[in-house]
Protein backbone atom coordinates (compact mmCIF):
# COMPACT_ATOMS: atom_id res chain seq x y z
CA UNK A 1 0.00 0.00 0.00
CA UNK A 2 1.40 3.09 -1.09
CA UNK A 3 1.06 6.73 0.66
CA UNK A 4 -1.54 7.36 -2.60
CA UNK A 5 -3.30 4.21 -1.91
CA UNK A 6 -6.85 4.38 0.50
CA UNK A 7 -7.06 1.51 3.14
CA UNK A 8 -10.05 -0.56 1.59
CA UNK A 9 -12.39 -3.16 3.94
CA UNK A 10 -10.77 -5.84 2.21
CA UNK A 11 -7.20 -4.57 3.25
CA UNK A 12 -8.76 -4.28 7.74
CA UNK A 13 -9.88 -8.04 7.00
CA UNK A 14 -6.54 -8.99 6.00
CA UNK A 15 -5.11 -6.99 9.21
CA UNK A 16 -7.50 -8.88 11.12
CA UNK A 17 -5.42 -12.13 10.39
CA UNK A 18 -2.16 -10.68 11.23
CA UNK A 19 -3.21 -8.66 14.55
CA UNK A 20 -5.61 -11.48 16.14
CA UNK A 21 -2.15 -13.33 15.91
CA UNK A 22 -0.72 -10.87 18.87
CA UNK A 23 -3.61 -9.06 20.37
CA UNK A 24 -6.47 -10.77 21.12
CA UNK A 25 -10.42 -8.75 21.01
CA UNK A 26 -11.09 -6.04 23.38
CA UNK A 27 -14.44 -6.22 24.64
CA UNK A 28 -17.50 -4.61 23.45
CA UNK A 29 -19.90 -3.83 27.14
CA UNK A 30 -23.14 -2.62 27.23
CA UNK A 31 -23.34 0.04 30.06
CA UNK A 32 -26.84 -0.02 31.70
CA UNK A 33 -25.87 3.13 33.56
CA UNK A 34 -24.46 5.01 30.56
CA UNK A 35 -27.84 3.69 28.52
CA UNK A 36 -30.22 5.34 31.12
CA UNK A 37 -28.23 8.39 31.17
CA UNK A 38 -28.00 8.97 27.44
CA UNK A 39 -31.16 7.52 26.79
CA UNK A 40 -29.83 5.66 24.20
CA UNK A 41 -27.95 1.31 23.93
CA UNK A 42 -24.55 2.30 25.07
CA UNK A 43 -21.97 0.16 24.28
CA UNK A 44 -18.06 1.37 24.72
CA UNK A 45 -15.38 -0.29 22.72
CA UNK A 46 -12.62 -0.59 25.55
CA UNK A 47 -8.95 -0.09 24.19
CA UNK A 48 -8.09 0.94 27.60
CA UNK A 49 -7.62 -2.92 28.14
CA UNK A 50 -5.00 -3.23 25.30
CA UNK A 51 -1.36 -4.32 26.30
CA UNK A 52 -0.13 -0.79 25.68
CA UNK A 53 -3.86 0.54 27.03
CA UNK A 54 -4.54 2.05 23.79
CA UNK A 55 -5.71 1.54 20.63
CA UNK A 56 -3.07 2.09 18.40
CA UNK A 57 -1.10 -0.74 19.18
CA UNK A 58 -3.14 -2.60 16.95
CA UNK A 59 -1.58 -0.23 13.73
CA UNK A 60 2.02 -0.53 15.41
CA UNK A 61 1.87 -4.51 15.23
CA UNK A 62 0.24 -4.78 11.86
CA UNK A 63 2.74 -1.91 10.67
CA UNK A 64 5.69 -3.89 11.97
CA UNK A 65 5.19 -7.49 10.57
CA UNK A 66 4.67 -5.80 7.25
CA UNK A 67 8.18 -4.25 7.48
CA UNK A 68 9.72 -6.42 10.00
CA UNK A 69 13.03 -6.88 7.22
CA UNK A 70 13.49 -3.23 6.91
CA UNK A 71 12.52 -2.63 10.25
CA UNK A 72 14.91 -5.63 11.55
CA UNK A 73 17.64 -4.30 9.64
CA UNK A 74 17.55 -0.62 10.21
CA UNK A 75 15.95 0.25 12.90
CA UNK A 76 12.70 2.46 13.37
CA UNK A 77 12.11 6.28 14.74
CA UNK A 78 8.88 8.18 15.26
CA UNK A 79 6.61 10.78 17.23
CA UNK A 80 4.04 10.48 19.46
CA UNK A 81 2.41 12.15 22.29
CA UNK A 82 2.24 8.64 23.90
CA UNK A 83 0.08 6.16 22.79
CA UNK A 84 1.65 5.65 19.36
CA UNK A 85 4.92 5.65 20.82
CA UNK A 86 4.20 2.73 22.98
CA UNK A 87 2.78 1.02 20.30
CA UNK A 88 5.96 1.17 17.96
CA UNK A 89 7.56 -0.27 21.47
CA UNK A 90 5.36 -3.18 21.94
CA UNK A 91 5.45 -4.11 18.13
CA UNK A 92 9.28 -3.48 18.39
CA UNK A 93 9.50 -5.59 21.16
CA UNK A 94 7.63 -8.40 19.66
CA UNK A 95 10.35 -8.62 16.83
CA UNK A 96 13.44 -7.24 18.30
CA UNK A 97 13.34 -3.87 16.69
CA UNK A 98 15.43 -0.76 17.44
CA UNK A 99 13.37 1.78 18.32
CA UNK A 100 13.70 5.15 19.01
CA UNK A 101 10.38 7.51 20.19
CA UNK A 102 10.75 11.58 20.06
CA UNK A 103 8.10 13.07 22.19
CA UNK A 104 7.09 16.40 23.02
CA UNK A 105 7.30 18.14 26.14
CA UNK A 106 4.76 18.22 28.87
CA UNK A 107 4.06 13.93 28.20
CA UNK A 108 3.13 12.44 31.22
CA UNK A 109 5.55 10.23 32.62
CA UNK A 110 3.71 7.50 32.68
CA UNK A 111 3.55 7.19 28.85
CA UNK A 112 7.35 7.97 29.09
CA UNK A 113 8.06 5.15 31.15
CA UNK A 114 5.45 2.59 29.71
CA UNK A 115 7.41 3.19 25.84
CA UNK A 116 10.91 3.01 27.96
CA UNK A 117 10.05 -0.34 29.57
CA UNK A 118 9.18 -1.41 26.50
CA UNK A 119 12.44 -0.78 25.64
CA UNK A 120 12.40 1.98 23.32
CA UNK A 121 14.76 4.51 23.50
CA UNK A 122 12.75 7.88 24.25
CA UNK A 123 14.05 11.39 23.42
CA UNK A 124 12.38 14.65 24.40
CA UNK A 125 11.84 17.35 21.98
CA UNK A 126 9.34 20.36 20.98
CA UNK A 127 6.22 21.46 22.83
CA UNK A 128 3.76 19.53 20.96
CA UNK A 129 3.87 16.63 18.45
CA UNK A 130 4.21 18.53 15.12
CA UNK A 131 7.95 19.51 16.66
CA UNK A 132 8.52 16.05 17.68
CA UNK A 133 7.78 14.63 14.59
CA UNK A 134 9.57 17.19 12.62
CA UNK A 135 12.78 16.31 14.41
CA UNK A 136 12.00 12.70 14.31
CA UNK A 137 11.99 12.77 10.71
CA UNK A 138 15.28 14.49 10.70
CA UNK A 139 16.95 12.18 13.47
CA UNK A 140 16.19 9.05 10.58
CA UNK A 141 17.60 10.81 8.18
CA UNK A 142 20.92 11.08 9.70
CA UNK A 143 21.00 7.50 10.96
CA UNK A 144 19.01 5.91 7.50
CA UNK A 145 16.47 4.50 10.21
CA UNK A 146 13.26 3.76 8.98
CA UNK A 147 10.83 6.47 9.95
CA UNK A 148 7.38 5.97 10.77
CA UNK A 149 4.73 9.11 10.57
CA UNK A 150 2.49 8.03 13.25
CA UNK A 151 -0.67 9.83 11.19
CA UNK A 152 0.45 9.42 7.28
CA UNK A 153 1.44 6.10 6.94
CA UNK A 154 -0.97 4.29 5.43
CA UNK A 155 0.18 0.79 6.66
CA UNK A 156 -1.21 2.05 10.38
CA UNK A 157 -4.59 2.03 8.95
CA UNK A 158 -5.48 -1.08 8.18
CA UNK A 159 -4.49 -2.49 11.79
CA UNK A 160 -5.98 0.17 13.77
CA UNK A 161 -9.26 -0.58 11.74
CA UNK A 162 -9.91 -3.97 13.10
CA UNK A 163 -11.45 -2.47 16.19
CA UNK A 164 -13.96 -1.18 14.07
CA UNK A 165 -14.07 -4.15 12.22
CA UNK A 166 -14.78 -6.13 15.45
CA UNK A 167 -17.37 -3.83 16.49
CA UNK A 168 -19.74 -5.02 13.45
CA UNK A 169 -19.12 -8.58 13.74
CA UNK A 170 -20.17 -8.37 17.29
CA UNK A 171 -23.05 -5.76 16.57
CA UNK A 172 -23.95 -5.49 13.24
CA UNK A 173 -27.08 -3.63 14.17
CA UNK A 174 -25.08 -0.40 15.44
CA UNK A 175 -26.54 3.14 14.54
CA UNK A 176 -23.66 5.42 15.90
CA UNK A 177 -20.01 5.26 16.41
CA UNK A 178 -18.31 7.94 18.03
CA UNK A 179 -14.71 8.06 18.05
CA UNK A 180 -12.11 10.74 19.04
CA UNK A 181 -9.91 12.41 16.47
CA UNK A 182 -5.88 13.06 17.29
CA UNK A 183 -4.34 12.71 13.81
CA UNK A 184 -6.83 10.56 12.85
CA UNK A 185 -6.43 7.22 12.12
CA UNK A 186 -9.31 6.06 14.75
CA UNK A 187 -12.00 8.07 12.99
CA UNK A 188 -10.39 6.78 9.45
CA UNK A 189 -10.75 3.50 10.26
CA UNK A 190 -14.54 3.70 11.31
CA UNK A 191 -15.21 5.62 7.98
CA UNK A 192 -13.41 2.62 5.81
CA UNK A 193 -15.25 0.04 8.20
CA UNK A 194 -18.78 1.07 8.56
CA UNK A 195 -19.53 3.30 5.14
CA UNK A 196 -18.37 0.18 3.38
CA UNK A 197 -20.77 -1.97 5.04
CA UNK A 198 -23.72 0.06 5.53
CA UNK A 199 -23.62 3.88 4.49
CA UNK A 200 -26.65 4.81 7.10
CA UNK A 201 -24.30 3.88 10.10
CA UNK A 202 -23.78 7.69 11.26
CA UNK A 203 -19.47 7.86 11.98
CA UNK A 204 -18.75 11.13 14.32
CA UNK A 205 -15.60 12.11 15.26
CA UNK A 206 -14.51 13.88 18.15
CA UNK A 207 -11.80 16.83 18.95
CA UNK A 208 -10.69 19.31 21.71
CA UNK A 209 -11.99 22.43 21.42
CA UNK A 210 -8.17 23.35 22.14
CA UNK A 211 -6.46 21.20 19.25
CA UNK A 212 -9.41 21.90 16.25
CA UNK A 213 -7.02 21.61 13.35
CA UNK A 214 -8.80 18.25 11.93
CA UNK A 215 -12.25 19.97 12.63
CA UNK A 216 -11.50 22.98 10.81
CA UNK A 217 -9.62 20.51 7.71
CA UNK A 218 -12.73 18.97 7.71
CA UNK A 219 -14.77 21.59 7.44
CA UNK A 220 -13.18 23.31 4.63
CA UNK A 221 -11.10 20.94 2.80
CA UNK A 222 -7.79 22.70 3.46
CA UNK A 223 -5.26 21.38 5.72
CA UNK A 224 -4.67 23.45 8.75
CA UNK A 225 -2.41 24.42 11.27
CA UNK A 226 -3.31 25.99 14.71
CA UNK A 227 0.40 27.12 15.35
CA UNK A 228 0.05 25.19 18.79
CA UNK A 229 -2.61 23.13 20.99
CA UNK A 230 -4.54 24.36 24.10
CA UNK A 231 -5.48 21.03 25.54
CA UNK A 232 -4.36 19.14 28.18
CA UNK A 233 -5.75 15.64 26.57
CA UNK A 234 -2.69 14.95 25.33
CA UNK A 235 -4.06 12.47 22.89
CA UNK A 236 -5.84 14.83 21.23
CA UNK A 237 -3.19 17.31 21.00
CA UNK A 238 -2.20 17.79 17.26
CA UNK A 239 -1.49 21.09 15.95
CA UNK A 240 -1.71 20.31 12.27
CA UNK A 241 -4.12 18.75 9.97
CA UNK A 242 -2.87 15.91 7.43
CA UNK A 243 -3.57 15.12 3.70
CA UNK A 244 -4.00 11.25 4.36
CA UNK A 245 -6.97 10.92 6.92
CA UNK A 246 -8.80 14.02 5.83
CA UNK A 247 -8.80 12.33 2.08
CA UNK A 248 -9.97 9.05 3.80
CA UNK A 249 -13.16 10.94 5.54
CA UNK A 250 -14.16 13.71 3.42
CA UNK A 251 -17.09 13.01 2.36
CA UNK A 252 -17.93 10.09 4.71
CA UNK A 253 -17.61 11.58 8.17
CA UNK A 254 -20.66 12.76 9.40
CA UNK A 255 -19.86 15.25 11.67
CA UNK A 256 -17.21 16.23 14.42
CA UNK A 257 -17.87 17.44 18.08
CA UNK A 258 -15.48 20.05 19.70
CA UNK A 259 -15.25 19.10 23.66
CA UNK A 260 -13.83 21.20 26.55
CA UNK A 261 -10.98 19.97 28.40
CA UNK A 262 -13.65 20.35 31.21
CA UNK A 263 -16.25 17.89 29.76
CA UNK A 264 -13.40 15.18 29.14
CA UNK A 265 -13.02 15.31 32.91
CA UNK A 266 -16.09 15.13 33.76
CA UNK A 267 -16.52 12.16 30.86
CA UNK A 268 -13.65 10.58 32.78
CA UNK A 269 -15.72 10.50 36.21
CA UNK A 270 -18.23 9.16 34.70
CA UNK A 271 -16.45 6.55 32.95
CA UNK A 272 -14.58 5.53 36.26
CA UNK A 273 -17.72 5.65 38.56
CA UNK A 274 -20.37 4.35 36.66
CA UNK A 275 -18.64 1.80 34.31
CA UNK A 276 -15.51 1.30 36.41
CA UNK A 277 -13.52 2.06 33.17
CA UNK A 278 -10.44 4.31 33.72
CA UNK A 279 -9.87 5.87 30.78
CA UNK A 280 -7.36 9.39 29.76
CA UNK A 281 -8.89 12.39 28.58
CA UNK A 282 -8.62 11.87 24.77
CA UNK A 283 -10.36 7.92 25.61
CA UNK A 284 -13.21 10.00 27.60
CA UNK A 285 -13.68 12.21 24.61
CA UNK A 286 -16.42 10.36 22.94
CA UNK A 287 -18.54 10.01 26.09
CA UNK A 288 -18.22 13.46 26.70
CA UNK A 289 -19.27 14.26 22.79
CA UNK A 290 -22.18 11.77 23.50
CA UNK A 291 -23.42 14.11 26.45
CA UNK A 292 -23.40 16.95 24.30
CA UNK A 293 -25.49 15.48 21.74
CA UNK A 294 -27.69 13.80 23.42
CA UNK A 295 -30.78 14.74 22.03
CA UNK A 296 -29.25 13.29 18.49
CA UNK A 297 -28.73 9.69 19.92
CA UNK A 298 -32.43 9.19 21.43
CA UNK A 299 -33.49 5.15 20.85
CA UNK A 300 -30.29 4.37 18.98
CA UNK A 301 -27.35 1.77 19.05
CA UNK A 302 -24.53 4.01 20.62
CA UNK A 303 -20.43 2.56 20.28
CA UNK A 304 -18.57 4.60 22.42
CA UNK A 305 -14.59 4.19 21.60
CA UNK A 306 -12.53 4.35 25.33
CA UNK A 307 -9.41 4.65 23.02
CA UNK A 308 -7.15 4.83 25.86
CA UNK A 309 -6.37 4.51 29.17
CA UNK A 310 -2.86 5.85 30.09
CA UNK A 311 -3.74 8.52 32.48
CA UNK A 312 -1.38 9.48 35.28
CA UNK A 313 -2.05 9.26 38.93
CA UNK A 314 -1.65 12.96 39.22
CA UNK A 315 -4.17 13.59 36.26
CA UNK A 316 -6.59 11.05 38.12
CA UNK A 317 -6.74 13.11 41.15
CA UNK A 318 -6.83 16.58 39.79
CA UNK A 319 -9.62 15.16 37.60
CA UNK A 320 -11.63 13.66 40.71
CA UNK A 321 -11.07 16.56 42.72
CA UNK A 322 -12.08 19.05 39.91
CA UNK A 323 -15.84 20.66 40.64
CA UNK A 324 -16.73 21.63 37.42
CA UNK A 325 -19.72 20.68 35.38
Amino acid sequence: MSAHEFPTLKDVIEAKQVVHKYLKRTPLIYSRSLSKMLECDAYLKLENLQPTRAFKVRGGVYFMVKKLDEALKRGVVTASTGNHAQSIAYAGSLFGVDVKVVMPEGVPAIKQEATRALGAQVLIHGRYFDEANEYAKKLAEKNSNLYIHSINEPLLYPGVATMHWEVIEELPEVEVVINPIGGGSGICGACIVYKTIDSKIKVIGVQASGAPAFYKAWLTGELVNTGGVKTEAEGLATASAYQFPLRIVRGTLDDIVLVEDSEMFHAVRILLFNTGQLAELAGAASTAAALKIKQLLTGKKVVLMLTGGNISEEKVKKILNEQTL
